[in-house]
């Protein structure tokens, strides 16, 4: 049964010809414990937004004030954006670490350092001091997960589903982020002014971290980090139960062929794996560097899309288009959170492995650059008046954000983090997603610190902040256009031949995608040469 619906939703050569027997609940298992850690990332994220806004913490914590006082929005933006400078830290302690100790591990401790993190956040009894460490441990914990996730989950995933399993890591964070918005709102709803209404949402932000660290007792070490470490035995075994087929089946020996081949193919190319040569390894040859480069580039065009600016402050952005109180605005919110979840559940159903990662990125930035492009036009053009009901235009701002949501999840939301996990070479792996991951959130620290004093500053309603990440999405589309190949329906060893790095024999792969139009089998070098 679940077979045959993936054969209907999954249309890519290796779906059709690859064993059945692969597509098991145990790589479904695997992909979603190891996703918790993604709920994190969007539980956490979405969470202070609302907390902030609630009269009872405003209180508390010496936010009384206007949205446009900028003392009050200056210390909105440095509470949220703790949490993300830790992120960065931990994103860039991922790659090491993970190298050295395995996937699995470094999942158990990430689960952990964020329990530790969310412990302080609940306890901090009125004081800000405990607020900004414990957000910044939970970040450290959330951006080294964010490195980890989608590496793991790419390295056990069975080729023609590698974009649907891997991209459960966008929809775990959606979901994460959808759940904070509502238990904010239930909150509020139930506890009105007294503290428990903020110290609720606090403290449930850590049951993702804790499951986390449950699950991850039950899942294996990912094969291929096992064959870097010559554990060759406990590679093939592992390999063999997630694939749910014999030892000496013939697609089993295939991959695992494929492993031991690009393993001997960098070994001869630079050397044993330490620091400097996986950095002269990234930067000097041509195709690794441009695979860097292209990631790099992807995760900063994500954060400028403007969408972790809405899920950080959804409610005080709905109550700049005219969303009257805290109340509304937080409902407002969850509804965003339930159109984010649909959206991304449709994109992998449908599209992550089918239409391919290139089209979605393409179509969906002039999407979201449309739907964002209104909002900033309403605001400037008609801005909201407070106390005033919101007229017919400002109800279809509203649409619009909710628009933008869809179409965010529809392309730049998942495919950025299936595409970056599965571009690099194999032990370029770790540290090319922990770079593009420390790069998300560098950005996105850089968009939590300043988003509050943007719309206090950037005109009435601080319409240009809308303007601004509107142009960023339709910039984005040339960037894909030009730079950016197909990669659905590939094996993870066949990504040295389509940017242009020799095999380790020179070999063709014979993992092509199904529809030559929709992904060509050209070289990042052959596409500027046809463009010229």
């Amino acid at each position: 049964m679940v077979v045959s619906l993936l054969k209907k939703i999954v249309h890519n050569d290796a779906m059709q010809s690859d064993p059945h027997e692969i597509y098991c609940w145990r790589v479904l298992a695997l992909a979603c414990s190891a996703c918790f850690g993604a709920m994190s990332f969007g539980w956490d994220s979405a969470v202070i937004g609302g907390v902030v806004e609630m009269a009872s913490f405003r209180g508390d914590y010496g936010l009384d004030g206007k949205d446009n006082d900028k003392r009050v929005a200056n210390l909105k933006g440095d509470i949220v954006a703790t949490l993300q400078a830790g992120c960065f830290v931990g994103a860039l302690a991922a790659a090491p670490l993970t190298d050295r100790f395995g996937r699995r591990p470094v999942l158990l401790g990430c689960g952990s350092i964020i329990v530790i993190g969310v412990i302080m956040q609940a306890a901090s009894l009125t004081h800000l001091a405990p607020i900004f460490v414990g957000r910044f441990l939970a970040g450290l914990g959330v951006g080294a997960a964010s490195s980890v996730n989608p590496l793991y989950v790419s390295e056990n995933a069975p080729r023609a589903i590698r974009g649907l399993l891997t991209g459960l890591y966008q929809l775990f964070i959606v979901t994460g982020i959808m759940i904070a918005f509502w238990i904010n709102y239930a909150s509020l709803l139930h506890h009105g002014t007294s503290a428990t209404s903020y110290i609720l949402p606090l403290t449930v932000q850590g049951i993702p971290a804790v499951l986390l660290v449950l699950c991850m007792f039950f899942c294996p070490e990912s094969p291929r980090w096992l064959a870097r470490q010559d554990r060759w035995e406990e590679a093939r075994v592992i390999l063999a139960k997630l694939r749910n087929l014999p030892e000496d089946h013939e697609y089993v020996q295939n991959e695992f062929r494929e492993i031991q081949e690009q393993l001997e193919h960098e070994r001869n190319l630079i050397g044993e794996a330490t620091f400097m040569n996986l950095q002269k390894e990234m930067w000097t040859i041509k195709g690794n560097r441009n695979r860097a480069i292209i990631s790099i580039v992807l995760m900063i065009c994500q954060q400028m899309t403007g969408t972790n600016a809405l899920n950080s402050y959804a409610p005080l952005m709905f109550k700049s288009l005219g969303m009257a109180g805290t109340g509304p605005a937080l409902f407002g919110t969850g509804l965003y959170g339930v159109v984010k979840v649909l959206a991304c559940i449709a994109f992998l159903l449908f599209a992550a492995d089918s239409l391919g990662r290139r089209r979605s990125l393409l179509w969906t930035s002039i999407a979201q650059g449309l739907a964002m492009l209104y909002v900033g036009l309403y605001v400037r053009i008609s801005p909201p008046v407070e106390g005033a009901a919101l007229p017919p235009q400002g109800y279809m701002a509203i649409v619009c954000i909710f628009l933008f949501a869809a179409f965010f999840q529809f392309g730049w939301g998942p495919a950025c983090w299936i595409y970056v996990s599965e571009i690099p070479t194999a032990r370029l792996r770790p540290l090319n997603v922990a770079l593009a991951a420390a790069t998300q959130w560098a950005f996105n620290f850089v968009v939590a610190r300043t988003v509050p004093l943007m719309i206090a500053t950037m005109g009435k309603a601080g319409y240009g902040t809308y303007l601004l990440f509107s142009s960023f999405s339709f910039s984005m589309f040339f960037f894909v256009w030009f730079f950016v190949p197909e990669t659905k329906g590939r094996s993870l060893e066949s990504m040295d031949e389509l940017f242009g790095v020799s095999s380790a024999d020179g070999r063709k792969s014979d993992t092509h995608s199904l529809d030559e139009k929709h992904s060509p089998e050209v070289t990042i070098d052959d596409k500027r040469r046809q463009d010229a």
